[in-house]
């Protein structure tokens, strides 16, 4: 019988809950409620809300019959995995994740949002194997926009940020290019689809410094071209090839810096499908499948999993 991994995942905008098995995954997801018009959520508003959708989610795994024989609880606890790095929305995750392995006497495994972000990503590709090698990776998301080294440490990652943005992520100016055009959020589906009318329009050559950019000022020229009466389709798909263009050449040069190591591509942003055409095309990086990319509890299922896995008999899982 195959030992099962349960992991949660509170993010600032998605409720999640998933089981893995050493193979097989299942992930039961709901974004949470934002109003028309607002760019996101109080962190009191997610964590609500949180609270309110998580029985849901165990009740959709339940229906699929994959909540029986778990031997570890895994939860992502913070944004990343460094010093200082809190949000309160996790709390929801971690509380009951702690508390149904302290009810059925089974190992917690607390990990970050980003960790998980790079497990579902690897393990959705195909390429669950990454984990235990050096490897290059984008967490492009509606709060993160960035490059980063990772390493094994032990049945989870290390990862060192290498470069990004130094202001706005890819995923705001994404999202507040779509609400100005009056797209509901989060905007990065919508504005995706809405880009694909717009054309041969070019994106903004954004200032390289070192592996580090800058994306406040495009969303000044998005406020002009709409002001300007521009049409939306353009805009869009110039938000967004400004977007997948910066992130290309980024990518270019830190393989160059780091020759022979994968990419990896994980976040809701890496769910456009603009970007996974020019960064498969021209970097030969490796994506998750959509709904693997955007946020979700299989990450820390599987870190959970790889925890406990660790420490068994070699097939005794």
């Amino acid at each position: 019988m195959s030992l099962r991994a349960l992991g949660l995942d509170t993010s600032n905008y998605t409720t999640s809950a998933a089981v893995f098995d050493g193979v097989r995954g299942f992930n039961a997801g709901r974004l949470l409620d934002v109003r028309p018009g607002e760019l996101g959520l109080r962190q009191s508003d997610a964590l609500f809300q949180h609270v309110k959708h998580l029985p849901g989610r165990f009740a959709a795994l339940r229906e699929r019959g994959v909540l029986e024989d778990l031997a570890v609880v895994g939860a992502s606890t913070r944004p990343r995995a460094v010093e200082g790095s809190y949000m309160p929305c996790f709390l929801a995750g971690e509380g009951q994740g702690r508390t149904l392995a302290d009810t059925l006497g089974v190992p917690f495994c607390p990990v970050s949002h980003q960790q998980g972000h790079l497990a579902a990503a690897a393990w959705s590709a195909g390429r669950l194997e990454l984990l235990d090698a050096p490897f290059l990776a984008w967490h492009l998301s509606g709060g993160t926009t960035e490059l980063l080294y990772v390493e094994p440490e032990g049945y989870n990652v290390r990862a060192q940020c290498i470069g990004g943005t130094s202001d706005i992520s890819a995923g705001q100016l994404i999202d507040r290019t779509g609400v100005r055009l009056g797209l509901p959020f989060p905007a990065g589906r919508a504005v995706d689809a809405l880009a694909r009318e717009g054309g041969g329009v070019q994106g903004f050559p954004v200032k390289l410094n070192d592996l580090t950019f800058s994306l406040s000022g495009m969303e000044n020229k998005v406020k002009a071209m709409a002001e300007g009466g521009e049409a939306p389709a353009r805009i869009a798909r110039f938000a967004l090839e400004t977007v997948v263009q910066t992130v290309r050449r980024v990518t270019v040069e830190a393989q160059n810096r780091y020759p022979g190591l994968p990419v990896l591509c994980s976040g809701g942003v890496a769910s456009n499908s603009r970007l996974r055409y020019v960064l498969t095309e021209f970097c030969q990086a490796l994506f998750a499948q959509p709904e693997y990319s955007t946020d979700n509890a299989m990450g820390p299922a599987i870190l959970a999993w790889r925890m406990i896995a660790a420490d068994l008999p070699s097939g005794a899982e």
